[in-house]
Parts: C-alpha cells; sequence; structure tokens
C-alpha cells in the first residue's frame, strides 16, 4: 500500500500565493529546515486553507453532502454515494464521505505543519504569532466540521511522519476535540487582528464567532454553561462591529455575488476561490450541481443534482425579498424565457420541475466555466447575520433576554424588506420593492429563531447542522417534513460511520453505532 494512502501520513503542503492559488505538493515535509521567517508560516497556512476550496471539500463533496443531509434540498441523481446521503442511509465506503474526510486532515496537516514550524522562526511572539494563530483557526475549522459528523475521532495536533505512531492512533472523545477546538480559536482570537485584508484570511471577528458558533453547537450537550458562552462570544462580536468593520449588507443578494462581495462587510470569514480557473474544474462545482438543467445561462446550465422541493419553496413568503434571491423561478431554455408557473421551469428529461437554487448559479463571476464550474466565489463561512441569530437562540436560552433576542432577530428580518436588485432567470437585472414582509416579530421563540435560521441560510450548509444539533430528525424527516419521509431515519445518522478504509487500516479506530 503506498504511504500516501496512509491518512496520517498526508502532510504535503499546497503552497498557494495570495493571488493565483495554485496547488504545488511537495510532499512530506518537515518543519525542519524550511521554516526560516513568517512568510515560511504563511506559506503553510495558505496551503491549508487551499484545501478547503478543493471539489473534494467546500468545491462539491461537502458542501453538497451537507445540503442533501438537510430537509431542503431533493436529489435528482441515481448515484448511489448521493442516494445514501439524501436518504441518511450513508454507508463507511461513500465516496462523498471518504473524500472530504481525507481532504479535512490534509487541511489540518498542514495547520500542523505551520504551528510547529513557527517554533523554529527565531523572531518574537508579537510579530509570527498574529500569523500562526490564522493556522490555529484553520485546524478548528476542520475539525469543528469533522466533530459534527463523525463525533470522536482521531485528534492529531503535530506533524507525524511515523508510520507505526501514526497506526496507534485511536478516537478522542467528542468532548476533548470540542475542547481543543475552542483553545484553538481562543489562542486565535487572542493574536488575530481586528479586521483583514480579505474576509478569506482569519480575523478577531471570525475568531470570536466561530467561538459563539462552537458554543452554541456543543450546548445540545454541555446546556445552561454553553449557551452563555454562546451569546457572550455572540453579543462581543456584534457590539464590536464597527471595531470588526461588520455590517449587514443592504441588499441580500450581494451575498451571492461573486462580482461584488469582496466589498460587502457582512461576509465574516469566508473561503476566497479568488478567481481561479482550476486544472480540471478541481475547486468550485456549487453552482452547477444546484443549477437548472438545460438552461442557457452559463454556458450550459446546471446539472439538476440538488433541488429543492415544492413545499421548500411554498415556505417561503413571496413578498420576502429572500425568496427571490434563494429560488430561480424561470429558465432560458433554447432561448425561450419559461417562468415556473405549474412547475413546468425546464423540459430537460433529468431535471426536476420546481424552482431551484439561485444562490450559487446567477453571478458567478467572470471566471465561471462552463455550468458555473470555477467560479469567483467567496463562500461565506460564517457572516454577520448569523451573529445576530447565535446570540438571540442563546439569549433566549440564558433567559431573561427575550426583548434581545427580538431585537437581533428583527434586524434580520429588517434588511429582508429592504428588497433591491437581482437577475432573473433571463438575464434581465430586476428590481424588487421594498416590502412589509417579513414584518417584525413581536415576540420570539427558540423555534422561531431556527425558523429564521432556516430562510436566511437557505442552501448555505447549515441546516443539517442545525437539524442534528436540536435532534429535529423525527420531525423534519417524517411524513410532514419538506422532502416527504426519509423512513431509513435514526438518532444514529446524526452522527456519520468512519470511512471503512481508515478501519482497515487502523485498528485501533472503532465505528460509530448503527453502522
Amino acid at each position: 500500500m503506498k504511504i500516501y494512502k496512509y491518512l496520517f501520513l498526508l502532510i504535503g503542503l499546497s503552497i498557494m500565493g495570495c493571488s493565483d492559488l495554485v496547488e504545488e505538493p511537495i510532499g512530506v515535509l518537515a518543519p525542519d529546515g524550511f521554516f526560516k521567517s513568517t512568510g515560511d508560516i504563511q506559506t503553510a497556512v495558505e496551503g491549508s486553507k487551499t484545501h478547503a476550496i478543493n471539489e473534494k471539500f467546500w468545491g462539491r463533496k461537502l458542501s453538497i453532502a451537507l445540503m442533501l443531509r438537510s430537509d431542503m434540498v431533493n436529489l435528482q441523481s441515481t448515484q448511489t454515494r448521493r442516494v445514501e446521503m439524501d436518504m441518511l442511509t450513508t454507508l463507511a465506503d461513500n465516496g462523498m464521505l471518504t473524500e472530504y474526510w481525507l481532504k479535512s486532515y490534509q487541511g489540518i496537516a498542514a495547520a500542523n505543519l505551520a504551528i510547529a514550524g513557527a517554533e523554529l522562526v527565531e523572531v518574537d511572539a508579537a510579530t509570527k504569532n498574529p500569523v500562526t494563530a490564522q493556522a490555529y483557526f484553520m485546524r478548528a475549522f476542520y475539525y469543528f466540521h469533522l466533530v459534527r459528523q463523525f463525533g470522536a475521532l482521531p485528534y492529531i495536533d503535530k506533524p507525524t511522519t511515523d508510520v507505526e505512531e501514526a497506526l496507534s492512533i485511536s478516537r478522542t472523545p467528542a468532548s476533548e476535540v470540542y475542547d481543543n477546538i475552542i483553545s484553538d480559536l481562543q489562542f486565535a482570537k487572542t493574536w488575530l487582528p481586528n479586521t483583514q485584508a480579505s474576509r478569506g484570511i482569519p480575523s478577531k471577528a471570525a475568531a470570536s464567532s466561530y467561538l459563539a458558533l462552537v458554543y452554541l453547537t456543543r450546548a445540545g450537550t454541555n446546556g445552561a454553561a454553553d449557551f452563555q458562552l454562546a451569546y457572550d462570544e455572540a453579543t462581543e462580536v456584534i457590539s464590536n462591529a464597527g471595531t470588526y468593520d461588520l455590517a449587514l449588507d443592504t441588499n441580500f443578494q450581494n451575498l451571492f455575488n461573486a462580482e461584488v462581495i469582496d466589498n460587502s462587510k457582512e461576509p465574516i470569514f469566508a473561503l476566497d476561490y479568488n478567481n481561479v480557473e482550476a486544472t480540471n474544474n478541481a475547486y468550485d462545482q456549487i453552482a452547477p450541481m444546484t443549477g437548472i438543467r438545460g438552461d442557457d445561462r452559463n454556458s450550459g446550465g446546471g446539472w439538476s443534482v440538488a433541488v429543492p422541493t415544492e413545499a421548500v419553496y411554498a415556505s417561503f413568503n413571496p413578498l420576502d425579498y429572500r425568496r427571490a434571491v434563494s429560488f430561480d423561478e424561470e429558465a432560458n431554455i433554447n432561448g425561450n424565457y419559461v417562468q415556473s408557473d405549474n412547475f413546468t421551469i425546464s423540459g430537460h428529461e433529468h431535471a426536476r420541475n420546481t424552482p431551484y437554487i439561485a444562490k450559487y448559479a446567477r453571478y458567478p463571476g467572470e471566471f465561471a466555466r462552463g455550468s458555473g464550474r470555477a467560479t469567483s466565489h467567496n463562500y461565506s463561512m460564517i457572516r454577520y447575520a448569523e451573529v445576530l441569530l447565535i446570540a438571540a437562540e442563546a439569549a433566549l436560552e440564558v433567559g431573561g433576554k427575550d426583548a434581545e433576542a427580538l431585537g437581533y432577530v428583527n434586524q434580520v428580518r429588517a434588511r429582508a424588506r429592504l428588497g433591491g436588485a437581482y437577475k432573473t432567470g433571463a438575464d434581465i437585472e430586476t428590481t424588487f420593492a421594498p416590502s412589509t414582509e417579513p414584518a417584525d416579530l413581536t415576540t420570539v421563540t427558540v423555534d422561531d429563531v431556527l425558523e429564521e435560521r432556516r430562510l436566511e441560510l437557505a442552501f448555505e450548509c447549515k441546516r443539517w447542522y442545525d437539524i442534528a444539533r436540536r435532534r429535529l430528525g423525527a420531525t423534519v424527516y417524517g411524513a410532514g417534513g419538506y422532502e416527504g419521509l426519509k423512513p431509513d431515519f435514526s438518532d444514529d445518522d446524526y452522527l456519520l460511520p468512519l470511512p471503512a478504509d481508515e478501519l482497515e487500516r487502523n485498528p485501533n479506530l472503532t465505528q460509530n453505532p448503527g453502522y
């Protein structure tokens, strides 16, 4: 078996510049001899970030898996790996799962390399720690995705080059993984600057916002203390929004427009695809995966893989601008403008006759290839609206802060009422006039906040995590759910199986219950 097949030996470093992001794997690299300056640390950090924008991570595999596992996207595909994700019958050899598991650990390995290498750089802490803190942030970013999906897992926090050592690693309890994630983010928060030149570079605001989300997620297990910590972190970001240069964008569409997103103050941390035409379309494929099959836009339309159901579309208020931004209700088929009345949006045999996800296919940017691949998108991993909703949910759980929570939710709803310009399926720039909807709430509950998250963050790969942390599966996957009954769902499905080949290579690893 070739050495690159060992998960824990994948310390390949992808070198990328700030503007070209070209991967150049240089194989197994020990810190000794390479790290001499903060620039070398930054190189390793950029390598860690590069793994996140790969097709095997956010470019398609993880992002689409999260969409399919939610209750808002139907599958228009018969590929077994996708069917398993959609119907919650995922097996340990599922190709989507195995690829983003591996890519996550490659990103972690590059972050570990940066952290270890920083110890060899002989400059003062004030000079190198703000750079090293980016590596701590990225390591936390990858592990946070992994622990929410797999629970206990191999936790690696240093470069590993010894085969025997690699194959002796066992699973670290999820509680300890969370503790390590929090420790990494606290280091990042201490040393990162308030703002960065790009939202694709972690900042103090990004670390604090992720701490809020981590605490909110862990509160499902730990309870009141973590809700308080989530509230504290989220409100700290809100209180310092001016310092952190954060605000709600006045046009919701801007958040999904590759041509203008760089100027928005709403993203807090983003995966920056940076106008790269990747070799073999290796990077971004979310636009074609969610786009309309047979549509003339984007030189071939989409592939009609992840498509909302009629019930999901109907759950949005037609006077809410977020529906117009989130859904394509018409298409351009063979030069003809086709509206989705009676759900006849496309006549293609592989298309679904419902409105489609519009957030990614509408404005893919100048570097988009056929069907919108290899776009110029910056994908917001966390944005200011979500921090407001984290604060609202945590405030309600803490108690005695209902009015404050109500204010946070209504800020998000007020932005939606502003309307704005967006592009229709016929590529016609259209104005959505300011609306009276969604109206301000007069009272708010946790369920209201979760519903606001569902609407505001629709198709941004957040919903499955909300379902899992709040244990909503029995309801949302039932016959009355937006996708109808998913009969194979059980509580075991809140965690995925560890990849079968990892268990085969390492007898110290055990499988999750139910698999």
